[in-house]
């Protein structure tokens, strides 16, 4: 006899907020974290952990992908809107 046990699925959870990373240019702070919408308390915990991530990296360095990457990941383990406003379309920054 086979079962499948299925756990039933719900709808997802609305997001808990929205954040806007922005490259500012060259020159540091190279990094702005904005946000939209969403409880504080979620939102400067992450802000904090991105731009630690991201503070000395320009988009077009190399370790910039693994850490935008870790920093998406972050955002949706918090159930975030992640948005990136680089200033520059994003094939011209593939290595």
């Amino acid at each position: 006899m086979s079962t499948d046990y299925h756990a039933p699925t719900s709808a997802p959870e609305p997001p808990k907020g929205h954040v806007r990373i922005v490259y500012l240019g060259p020159v540091a702070p190279h990094w702005e974290v904005e946000s939209e919408f969403g409880d504080r308390a979620v939102i400067e915990p992450f802000r904090e952990r991105a731009l630690a991530r991201l503070v000395l990296l320009p988009p077009h360095d190399p370790q910039f992908r693994r850490n935008r990457e870790r920093v998406a990941r972050d955002a949706e383990r918090e159930n975030l809107l992640l948005e990136w406003d680089l200033g520059v379309p994003e094939e011209s920054l593939a290595v």
